[in-house]
């Protein structure tokens, strides 16, 4: 007896790990989103450029091809001449090199934003995807410190574009050659400090979230998570002197006034020409952004403020959002950085081999939406769907279709039900899951009359909600109308009007 042949096992459909779908009302909160941070960037004077989403994989900079495969943070392969290409890490690169190959036909300085997902090959986590959406503003071409005064003017603006109210946001300034300075102060330059300097850089970084007492600990000779020796994990510190340690936290303390920051910058860089370099520019910036109207209570100096690209390398700056919010199990969220970004004048140098130098900024958008969801400043309801045909009489189809059509012609959504007509109550339930704002019907009696039948979803389910019984329900026929096939589009407007219906 023959074999039964196997049945052919069914494909699972399954997400990748670390990327999501999305659907209508999370790519509409994204489109507002996007539309008035572009609305910022352009009322500052950045024009639209694009760039793809893939590079020579040594264009971008950071990660160079140093194994058969280069993948430590970007996704790559080769192509068909063996040219290693990687998919975007961020905006910025593509944007260096773009500039570099257009260097001659550009305008200088060159003023551009950009927006797309950027990809990163990391290990996924809660709140931490593999493709994400930034959107950025870059000035290349100028030195000037009033470039980045301007950048973190526009930061704070598009904030309060979005929402945010002012003192629940804060766009935070340092500069890295303060930081430099600092490092210089306490005796470690060279190559051969490389990994103790990065130790310091990674405290400092912690400043915002541990006591001076527990940075000190990284400075020193390390930090138990729990407190206490043996307890929790450890943390291997940059085993400075108690003095050098002292330089350090003197610098990077937080103040509420930006003179005083930088008063006690000069006083422990006094030696250093780039701490010093460095100072100045802060200083510069802090005035520029003063004379503006820009407060601290939205631009300040922050000495704890540490990018960590390695391709900065003067003025870093960080919008933080400073309300505190609970997630959907009721505990506390601060969302902290949404944003952020800095001087970078060696990066398209890289291609031109002459000093050009650049800032600019980048926002998360796909970080801030969840925040702004969270906080309620993003609408999150499905939108209203198109007001829907339905069908009726079969042999009418095209009947239904001009309905459709002058309704399009109109500007109104609408779509010709294209399922199975059999039922009318199908056809209603379908509007209903496309959240129709109304159905349109006509029989064979209304077509004599010359009239259509417009049936108000949304008024009828809020009839339906006050209506006990079914029997009440039906003598009352909520909602619904009729009207001469003339009036079918004005009477649509009305239905829409009534319901504040603009479709976004």
């Amino acid at each position: 007896m023959a074999e039964k042949p196997k049945k052919p096992q069914k494909l699972k459909a399954r997400l990748p790990r670390g990327l999501e779908d999305r659907g209508p009302a999370a790519i509409n909160a994204t489109r507002a989103m996007v539309e008035k941070i572009r609305a910022v960037y352009e009322l500052y004077g950045f024009e639209p450029v694009e760039t793809p989403a893939m590079e020579y994989t040594d264009a971008l900079g950071k990660f160079l091809p140093d194994q058969d495969r280069p993948n430590e943070g970007v996704f790559s392969f080769q192509d068909d001449d063996e040219q290693w290409i990687s998919l975007r890490y961020d905006l910025t690169a593509p944007l260096a090199r773009y500039v570099a190959e257009n260097f001659d036909a550009l305008p200088k300085p060159y003023r551009s934003y950009r927006f797309g997902y950027v990809f990163r090959n990391e290990k996924p986590g809660p709140g931490r995807f593999r493709q994400f959406m930034q959107f950025d503003a870059d000035t290349v071409g100028s030195a000037t410190p009033a470039a980045d005064a301007e950048i973190c003017m526009m930061a704070a603006d598009t904030m309060e574009a979005l929402g945010i109210p002012r003192g629940s946001y804060v766009v935070k300034v340092n500069n890295r050659k303060v930081l430099d300075g600092v490092l210089e102060a306490i005796g470690l330059g060279g190559d051969e400090n490389a990994g103790r300097r990065l130790t310091v850089l990674r405290a400092i970084d912690k400043l915002d979230k541990f006591s001076a007492d527990e940075v000190r600990k990284l400075l020193g000779p390390g930090r138990w998570d729990g407190g206490e020796e043996g307890k929790g994990d450890f943390t291997k510190g940059a085993e400075l002197s108690p003095a050098d340690a002292d330089i350090v936290l003197a610098v990077t303390q937080q103040r509420d006034d930006w003179k005083d920051a930088i008063a006690a910058a000069e006083t422990y860089l006094a030696k250093s020409e780039v701490g010093q370099a460095g100072v100045s520019e802060l200083e510069e910036i802090a005035k520029l952004v003063a004379a503006s109207g820009y407060g601290a209570d939205r631009i300040r100096i922050d000495p704890t403020v540490v990018r960590g690209l390695e391709y900065y390398t003067g003025p870093v700056y960080e919008v933080e959002l400073l309300l505190d919010t609970k997630d959907e199990k009721g505990r506390p969220v601060r969302f902290g950085s949404v944003g952020g970004g800095g001087r970078y004048d060696g990066l398209v140098s890289r291609f031109r081999g002459e000093p050009v130098p650049a800032t600019g900024f980048s926002i998360g958008v796909s970080r801030l939406q969840a925040a702004l969801t969270m906080l309620g400043q993003l609408d999150t309801k499905a939108e209203f769907g198109p007001v829907v045909v339905t069908v009726f009489d079969r042999d009418r189809v095209a009947d239904y279709q001009k309905m459709v059509a002058q309704l399009r012609q109109a500007g109104l959504r609408a779509e010709l039900y294209l399922g199975n007509p059999k039922n009318m109550g199908n056809q209603l339930k379908y509007a209903d899951r496309r959240n129709s704002p109304c159905v349109i019907i006509q029989g064979s009696d209304e077509k004599a009359r010359g009239e259509v039948q417009i049936k108000d979803l949304i008024e009828g389910a809020k009839a339906a909600a006050a209506i006990a019984s079914n029997q009440e329900w039906r003598e009352t026929r909520p909602a619904q109308f009729s009207c001469a096939e003339a009036e079918l589009v004005a009477k649509v407007r009305e239905v829409l009007a009534r319901h504040d219906v603009n479709w976004g």
